[in-house]
């Protein structure tokens, strides 16, 4: 099998630029340090490891969260014992719109803490809690009144159309 390898040059990878690395060096050479990829300086630093792309810039610092836990015998517990609402985030750490949803929650949370309890679950953990209400995707946020599912939505959303939501979903379903 014959394989036919082409290259083009850059206009920052022109033969000017490399010759006076050049001048000394015989054709053949020439010819193979021409054909070789020489890559811009930015992207040298592109590497590509175990865990996916990464680049020489700073990794991205995100606020600590602050979240109160609290332990129950029981997610049935849970929401037996809640004098209000409870809206249940479940979610995985792995999942991109679940993280995009975080300080979103924590927002919801402090505007509508008269009205409604936040709950995170992480169905890595509490997988049993996921097969039960059969979450297929994430995140999924399920409404419960009285300790019975009274809405479900999935999907990330932002702060005004979550609050809409919730506050849609009580006063239909009081």
């Amino acid at each position: 099998m014959a394989i036919s390898v082409a290259a083009a040059l850059h206009g920052s990878l022109n033969a000017d630029h490399y010759a006076p690395c050049l001048a000394s060096t015989s054709n053949s050479t020439r010819f193979s340090y021409l054909s070789s990829l020489q890559l811009p300086r930015d992207l040298r630093r592109l590497r590509i490891g175990n865990k996916g792309f990464k680049s020489g810039m700073r990794p991205r610092v995100l606020p600590p969260v602050e979240a109160k836990k609290q332990t129950f015998n029981s997610f049935d517990d849970l929401l037996a014992k809640s004098d209000k609402p409870v809206l249940v985030d479940f979610y995985a750490t792995w999942c991109g719109p679940c993280q995009f949803m975080v300080p979103i929650l924590e927002e919801v949370s402090a505007s509508m803490n008269d009205k409604i309890q936040v709950v995170k679950i992480d169905t890595e953990k509490y997988p049993s809690i996921a097969d039960k209400y059969r979450i297929e995707a994430l995140p999924t946020f399920i409404i419960f009144k009285n300790g019975k599912p009274c809405d479900r939505f999935e999907g990330a959303l932002n702060a005004k159309q979550l609050i809409e939501r919730i506050e849609a979903s009580l006063q239909v379903k009081q």
